[in-house]
């Protein structure tokens, strides 16, 4: 395996396993904060070309709020956060308590809240590697930009190519309701994510082999 191009069903099914752990955080966490009920679907893990990617998200103009993470340390590579507008927004009126929110004018605080929930959502994954594998992995300053698909993922378009034609793309759905009445479960407010990853493939090795997958 010499790129992203080539991972096998068992390799898959061991990042599909990261995926479901690191959701798991990532809705302890998010229920934390906003005293919510938070209930998760099982996460889809793809591996995606460019393009793919694009489509995915809902096409190159569709406005979303994008948050870049630099791995270094055990894990080198790239973490980038995809966030609907309708996730970021409820989000911010369960903490600010404001219906209306422009995202493109966001104060102070505002900013600093969104760049928390990067935080909290790479981190999620980046927990449940470490929780599998023991490796460890430090993590730059979250750089956040609410803009068009297109333009989110042009910004990582070197380090794309340099890791292959494919990158690792995990689909999260996350449910916030008010409690755990079903009719609320079932009436909350259903939101996604997006969690795209970039590792260099010398990383990659390093996780399969603690994890005892041969590549």
């Amino acid at each position: 395996m010499t790129h992203s191009d080539g991972l096998s069903l068992a390799e898959l099914d061991v990042l599909g396993e990261i995926g479901n752990i690191g959701q798991g955080n990532a809705a302890t966490s998010l229920a934390a904060f906003s005293h919510k009920l938070v209930t998760i679907d099982v996460p889809c893990v793809r591996m995606l070309d460019i393009n793919e990617a694009v489509s995915f998200l809902g096409g190159p103009e569709k406005v979303v709020t994008g948050i870049l993470v630099r791995l270094s340390g055990d894990i080198s590579g790239i973490m980038l956060t995809i966030m609907d507008e309708m996730f970021v927004k409820e989000l911010l009126k369960i903490v600010f308590c404001k219906d209306a929110v422009d995202l493109y004018s966001l104060d102070e605080m505002e900013q600093s809240f969104v760049q928390e929930i990067g935080n909290i959502l790479s981190g999620s994954y980046l927990n449940a590697v470490s929780a599998l594998s023991g490796l460890s992995a430090e993590v730059s300053v979250p750089a956040v930009s609410v803009d068009m698909v297109g333009a989110i993922l042009a910004v990582p378009a070197v380090e794309f190519a340099a890791a292959g034609s494919k990158v690792l793309f995990i689909e999260d759905s996350f449910t916030f309701s008010d409690g755990f009445d079903e009719k609320e479960r079932v009436n909350g407010s259903r939101m996604r994510s997006n969690m795209i990853l970039i590792p260099e493939m010398s990383s990659l090795r390093t996780i399969f082999d603690r994890l005892g997958v041969s590549v």
